[in-house]
């Protein structure tokens, strides 16, 4: 099949169709107050039927191959991220953050992690590239990432962390004084923009203050940051290719504002949803331990092709979703 590379006509199209996509969402959302499930939905679809073109596009213009190689990446990283997005609704609950303020957040947040994750996917990619043993390490790595989410699951009563007092958040609190309620929608304010009254919620005087919501946005920031050191290297061991790699994370990015007001209406009947994420980081350590060892020791005769890959993850999906209609969480009597 030969390598993917870094096409001139594939980076164009994917930047310039990024950039329209986020422009067109922020103008649709500019006067909205409220991010309903219904405009939600009706987002997601618009961002997976954008991934679905550029799978198109990738398999028309160039192979198949490379379009299924980028498919099963972009559907393990929408995957994946369902558990980072649980852990959205925490930090949010901590913060008191409801509604378009949510959308704001998210929306800044997500520009930070088209960055974040472009260093991670060249770090990552060329690691992965330069010795097929550290495919091993990767492996354990995602191996041991699932192994924390099943001890978390079982904890019969898990206390939701603070994310108010995360050390981020505490260290952005050190380096620029606080005001410590929220002022509109706003992520800084002034000392001059606040009366007597307001000054009392202040941690020490300054020229300007950070308010709540840009305390909430490190946090999500910070935590998306550590979701991509379990993200990355499950999505490079299925699609490989540096640049399929990062649009199948963009583009399911892309899509986590509308997912998240999603999952947060239905997080209480999802209930086993997150066993399903488990078993695909199970999955994919095992996978990547198998490929590892077929380029550094010798072919096993085991391959798992990148259609082989989406088919389960789609299947282990589906049955989280069943499971968690047939056998809901149990009421308090």
């Amino acid at each position: 099949m030969g390598t993917f590379g870094f096409p001139l006509e594939a980076i164009i199209v994917f930047f310039v169709v990024i950039l329209f996509s986020v422009y067109v969402d922020l103008f649709a959302h500019r006067n909205t107050k409220e991010i309903s499930v219904k405009d939600a939905s009706l987002w997601s679809l618009f961002w997976i039927g954008l991934a679905l073109a550029f799978y198109a596009y990738v398999w028309l213009r160039f192979d198949k191959q490379f379009a299924d190689l980028y498919l099963a990446g972009y559907v393990l990283e929408k995957s994946l991220s369902i558990d980072n997005l649980m852990v959205f609704v925490a930090i949010f609950a901590s913060f008191g953050i409801v509604g378009k303020l949510q959308h704001r957040i998210l929306y800044w947040g997500i520009l930070g992690a088209l960055v974040f994750r472009a260093v991670f996917v060249v770090i990552g990619t060329g690691l992965f590239a330069a010795s097929p043993w550290v495919g091993f390490f990767f492996a354990v790595f995602v191996f041991w990432s699932g192994v924390k989410m099943l001890q978390s699951a079982k904890k019969e009563e898990e206390t939701i962390e603070d994310y108010a007092n995360h050390w981020s958040v505490r260290l952005v609190g050190k380096t620029m004084p606080v005001y410590t309620k929220l002022f509109g929608e706003r992520f800084f304010v002034k000392h001059q923009e606040l009366n007597e009254t307001q000054l009392a919620n202040i941690t020490r005087q300054g020229f300007r203050y950070v308010t709540p919501a840009f305390l909430c946005l490190i946090a999500i920031e910070s935590s998306d940051v550590a979701f991509a050191f379990d993200s990355v290297p499950a999505v490079i061991a299925v699609t490989e290719e540096p640049l399929l790699v990062y649009a199948a994370m963009i583009f399911a990015i892309l899509g986590l504002r509308s997912l998240y007001f999603i999952l947060a209406a239905l997080t209480k009947y999802l209930v086993h949803l997150e066993k399903a994420v488990i078993a695909l980081l199970f999955f994919i350590g095992i996978k990547m331990g198998i490929q590892s060892w077929n380029h550094a020791v010798g072919d096993t005769g085991i391959h798992i092709s990148p259609n082989t890959s989406l088919f389960i993850v789609l299947g282990v999906l589906a049955l989280g979703v069943i499971a968690s209609l047939i056998f809901p969480a149990k009421t308090e009597k």
